[in-house]
């Protein structure tokens, strides 16, 4: 069975860290780039940062350069994405995507996980 899941998230309060996992079963990640999307309450699904398959290049939205780092182990078939300084407005569901194509929209991607909360509070 095809799977993507996030693991990771939860309440920090500001300037605090999280690292999200994104793990994937019933296929490898080598071919797939990896896409972090959020969505918050009442606003659209944004995307935040993608590694391609090879992890030679990266994308960040302008929200996350400096702050956010995407990386990924294709021998464990797992992703990351490392948020740091965290903001209140970072709170939003966060959503791992693996896509042949990748790129900073969500409908190019194959596979979908769940998401997780990301809450940024004091």
């Amino acid at each position: 069975q095809v799977q993507v899941v996030e693991s990771g998230g939860g309440l920090v309060q500001p300037g605090g860290s999280l690292r999200l996992s994104c793990t994937a079963s019933g296929f490898t990640l080598d071919e797939y780039a990896i896409g972090w999307f959020r969505q918050a309450p009442g606003k659209e699904r944004e995307g935040v940062s993608v590694i391609g398959s090879s992890e030679g290049s990266s994308w960040y939205a302008d929200s996350a350069k400096g702050r956010f780092t995407i990386s990924r182990n294709n021998d464990e078939n797992i992703a990351y994405l490392q948020m740091n300084s965290l903001k209140p407005e970072d709170t939003a569901v966060y959503y791992c995507a693996a896509g042949i194509y990748g790129g900073s929209s969500w409908s190019t991607y194959d596979y979908y996980g769940q998401g997780t909360q990301v809450t940024v509070s004091s």
